[in-house]
């Protein structure tokens, strides 16, 4: 892996897609797992700790204090499993999957160390159904690796999941490798994982018929084993770490947020695009570097983190991409995700979008969070339409501070952090788009992207007409995900949310 390896930028994503298992090996692929064979656990997890690796999914969690807590769960009677999440589905993110098109090598390596150091026999990796170019990479993939026999008694699994933002809260997509809908669970991965068990009784399943089931946060024991549930740039950094050690892996980005990030720069720039950058980088450079820059003539209005953080306003762009940067102006750094906005488009217009998708994707397990939300947007569409009043801005802050009672996963924090700080960034504003003669203007789309091709960003223009059961009938049935998905809205489960 020449990149990995010697001294050039990239770390996981290199220049050109390698085309084989012998492509990556040529440039120095499998060094990683060979010398995973070759130390025990322990050293690779320390080693992983001493990086400063992050995880890059969204939450930034320390990947080595991971690594250490799930082993400290390992369970007498069954092993642990370990889980990629490659269910990429957050707005104007692209880089997981743009990731496994041109390496999925060094993502099955990592893969296949962290079952070294869980003694797991069991990976999954969780795609899915939708994105066919990255489902068949990974098959091949795996298909070379059993063939150069990396696999070593290791069942590799790609599951094809579907095509909900939930899916992609890992322990919703620990719900769909149960055989269930992608519902957040309460109990955290390190406690209960893939397997589910009945304390005292190992091959029983808990069989409550619960969504999400509520018995799978107790910790009156350690019989059911937990699960390693990493993101795809998390897993394709681990194998150069592990072959060059934690100091190389520190010689670029900055103390606090050492290594590389694969950005996903789209919206109002000359061409949308994938780059992957030296952690400390600031935002005005990735997206000149990324996407040749903001649009000619265009003056930016706004940049979304995903829906995830805190929107970034014109006088921000100079921030570093960092945990620590991004924590310091009072947003986050997400899944490095930016959608540009110029100043034209309406502040509140881009609020309805934002929180019409959360709104929409949320299951209704905790049900301020699905009704709050559909609220919020509701009186922002609204807003945009030009026909709200003050009453309306008034009842919009009122929900957003109770759509998180309960709340069992981050999706009603992001309707409050993200429309919230939109609602504030931009108050003049908003305060005249709920006065009345305010010119109607649409909703901006936020939904997830398809594909970044040549002539720009494809996105999944069939949110538009997604409804709040998750359905894309003509009309909503009035249910929530939950109740129409499965035979339980269950008293049981509502409580146990909160």
């Amino acid at each position: 892996m020449a990149g990995p390896l010697d001294d050039d930028p990239w770390r996981v994503l290199p220049p050109k897609p390698y085309e084989s298992l012998a492509d990556y090996k040529e440039a120095g692929g499998g060094a990683g797992l060979a010398a995973a064979g070759a130390v025990e656990p322990a050293a690779i997890i320390e080693e992983l700790a001493a990086s400063g690796l992050r995880g890059r999914g969204g939450a930034g969690f320390p990947t080595g204090e991971k690594w250490r807590t799930i082993k400290s769960f390992e369970s007498a009677v069954l092993r642990t499993s370990v889980v990629v999440n490659a269910a990429e589905g957050e707005p104007g993110t692209f880089k997981d999957r743009t990731i496994i098109r041109a390496n999925p090598y060094a993502v099955l390596e990592g893969a296949l160390i962290a079952a070294r150091v869980m003694n797991s026999t069991s990976v999954s990796i969780a795609t899915k159904a939708e994105f066919n170019v990255e489902v068949a990479r990974l098959r091949g993939a795996v298909m070379e690796a059993r063939a150069e026999g990396w696999l070593n008694g290791v069942e590799v699994v790609i599951v094809e999941g579907p095509s909900e933002y939930l899916y992609g809260e890992e322990t919703a997509l620990l719900e769909v490798l149960d055989g269930r809908p992608p519902f957040p669970r309460i109990a955290p991965p390190y406690r209960r994982g893939v397997v589910e068990v009945v304390a005292g009784d190992a091959d029983a399943e808990s069989g409550s018929g619960l969504v999400a089931d509520v018995r799978l946060a107790g910790t009156d024991d350690n019989v059911a084993p937990p699960v390693l549930v990493d993101n795809v740039e998390t897993m394709a950094n681990i194998p150069a770490i592990v072959a060059k050690g934690a100091a190389w892996f520190r010689s670029v980005g900055t103390a606090q947020s050492p290594g590389t990030i694969v950005c996903t720069i789209t919206g109002d720039v000359e061409h949308p695009g994938v780059a992957e950058l030296p952690m400390g980088t600031p935002l005005r450079v990735a997206i000149d570097t990324a996407a040749g820059g903001l649009l000619r003539g265009l003056e930016l209005g706004a940049v979304l983190v995903g829906v995830s953080s805190a929107v970034l306003t014109a006088d921000q762009l100079d921030t570093k991409l960092s945990y620590e940067g991004m924590k310091a102006i009072g947003s986050g750094l997400g899944s490095a995700g930016y959608i540009v906005i110029g100043a034209a488009t309406d502040p509140v217009a881009i609020a309805a979008g934002v929180s019409r998708f959360l709104a929409i994707e949320s299951c209704g397990q905790c049900l301020p969070c699905k009704m709050d939300g559909a609220e919020i947007a509701a009186r922002l569409a609204k807003a945009a339409s030009g026909s709200a009043t003050d009453d309306d801005l008034v009842e919009i802050r009122q929900r957003l501070e109770t759509v998180v009672d309960g709340a069992r996963c981050n999706l009603a924090a992001q309707q409050q952090v993200v429309v919230g700080s939109i609602l504030d960034s931009f108050e003049p504003r908003v305060a005249a788009r709920f006065e009345a003669g305010a010119e109607p203007v649409p909703v901006h789309l936020v939904v997830p992207l398809v594909d970044i091709a040549d002539k720009g960003e494809v996105v999944d223009a069939r949110f538009a007409d997604k409804q709040p059961d998750w359905t894309f009938d003509e009309v909503d049935s009035g249910k929530t995900p939950v109740e129409r998905l499965t035979d339980h809205r269950s008293d049981e489960t509502l409580e146990g949310a909160g």
